[in-house]
C-alpha cells in the first residue's frame, strides 16, 4: 500500500469508529452494551486527539472518560443490575427530540467550525513543512507541575479531575448499597415468616 497517505487513513478509519459506535449507542437498548459502545466512541474520538498532535488531550480522554467514568458506570450498572433498569425504551417523542436536538447541535457546530479561517484546510506540501514538537515530555512535566516554558503546570486540573472520579465512585457505591440493604431486608423478611 505505497500510495496510501496513512494519517488521513487513519483519520477516516478513527472517525469512522468513533460516529459508528456512537450511533450503536443510540440504538441500543441495554445499558451495559451502550455503556461499552460509549468506552469505544470515546476511545476512537481519543485516537483522532493523537493524530492531531494533543496527545495530552488524548491521554485524558483515554485515562478520564473510558478508564474512569465509564468503567465505573459500568460496573455500577453491573453491581445494580435490577431488571427495569437493564433495558431502555425509547417512546417516539423522544426520538423526534432528540433529532431535533442532535441535528440543531450539528449545524451549529458545523457553520461554526467551517467560518474560522485558521481551520481551512491546506495542501500537502505546506502541511509537510510545519515542524512537528513531541509533546509526551513537556506534557508529563506539565503534569508533576514543572513546566519550563513558564507556564502552568497540570496539578490542578488533575486534582479536579479526582474529584470527578472520586464522585463517581461515591455514586456507584451508593447505588451498589442501595441493592445491598434492600436485599437484606427483603431476605430478613422471608426468615421471620413462618
Amino acid at each position: 500500500m505505497e500510495g496510501v497517505y496513512w494519517p488521513s487513513f487513519l483519520f477516516f478509519l478513527f472517525a469512522a469508529l468513533a460516529c459508528g459506535f456512537a450511533l450503536a449507542v443510540l440504538l441500543s437498548t441495554n445499558i451495559v452494551r451502550m455503556a461499552f459502545y460509549l468506552v469505544l466512541s470515546l476511545g476512537s474520538t481519543s485516537g483522532l486527539f493523537f493524530l492531531a498532535g494533543e496527545d495530552f488531550v488524548g491521554a485524558m480522554q483515554l485515562l478520564i472518560y473510558v478508564g474512569g467514568t465509564l468503567v465505573l458506570l459500568i460496573f455500577g450498572v453491573m453491581l445494580t443490575s435490577q431488571e427495569r433498569f437493564r433495558e431502555m425504551k425509547t417512546m417516539a417523542g423522544d426520538w423526534i427530540f432528540g433529532f431535533i436536538a442532535g441535528g440543531g447541535l450539528l449545524a451549529l457546530l458545523c457553520s461554526a467550525a467551517f467560518s474560522v479561517p485558521e481551520w481551512a484546510p491546506i495542501d500537502r506540501a505546506a502541511a509537510e513543512e510545519i515542524a512537528v514538537q513531541p509533546t509526551a515530555a513537556p506534557a508529563a512535566m506539565a503534569l508533576l507541575g514543572a513546566r519550563t516554558d513558564g507556564q502552568p503546570g497540570y496539578l490542578l486540573h488533575f486534582e479536579i479531575v479526582s474529584v470527578h472520579l472520586l464522585v463517581v465512585l461515591i455514586g456507584a457505591a451508593y447505588l451498589a448499597r442501595a441493592k445491598v440493604k434492600r436485599t437484606a431486608s427483603i431476605e430478613s423478611r422471608t426468615d421471620a415468616a413462618p
